[in-house]
């Protein structure tokens, strides 16, 4: 049964980045990096066999990237369907390096985007989640991995502050447990503090 899938990618970029980035592409900021990766397990143990990966990533790209509506949203919703009040970003193109999906993405003067730019420019590391509909088997050859199935169909990729895993599937009730125990070690407190300060207009 297809269930939503979510998985995270460390996406950093830095300040000398950002600058150039704005001067070269009008005042607008262009970022570059991993979207997802091919036939490696990732931090919550699921592998994207390469031909699945290849095949949603052909789909999106000509069914939203060309089109300029590869819109994702910034943190991780709940749901399967991107909603426009909190599109932070479009994704402009998307490429294989090898076994990496490689993407550049446009930050929106949305709020959510002027949200996302500002974090940014304050060096907040953040991440790069996909988030699709599928289905996954455990692996034979690694009893700790799962391998997304077939019938995977790719919806977004979102900017998303939070790198741990969310088990097999995203659950909001889990999601809620571990925002809070993050909270309480403190991982959160730069994010949040970033955050207010956009929001008072300081």
């Amino acid at each position: 049964m297809k269930q939503l899938i979510v998985d995270y990618l460390p996406f950093e970029v830095g300040p000398d980045q950002i600058n150039e980035a704005m001067k070269e592409n009008n005042g607008k900021l262009v970022v570059k990096g991993v979207l997802q990766r091919a036939d490696t397990k990732n931090q919550n143990g699921r592998v994207y066999p390469r031909e699945i990966l290849m095949r949603e990533a052909k789909k999106y790209s000509d069914g939203f990237v060309k089109q300029k509506r590869a819109m994702g949203e910034l943190d991780h919703p709940e749901s399967s369907v991107v909603n426009l009040q909190n599109v932070s970003h479009n994704i402009t193109d998307m490429n294989f390096n090898g076994d990496d999906l490689v993407g550049t993405v446009e930050i929106l003067t949305t709020p959510s985007g002027n949200i996302l730019r500002e974090l940014f420019k304050s060096g907040i590391r953040l991440g790069i989640s996909s988030r699709g509909l599928g289905s996954v088997e455990p692996m034979k050859e690694d009893k700790d991995a799962q391998e997304v199935q077939s019938d995977f169909e790719l919806i977004a990729f979102d900017f998303v502050s939070n790198p741990s895993t969310h088990g097999a599937f995203m659950n909001p009730v889990n999601e809620s447990v571990n925002r809070d125990e993050q909270i309480r070690s403190g991982k959160w407190t730069a994010v949040d503090n970033t955050i207010g300060q956009i929001l008072r207009g300081e």
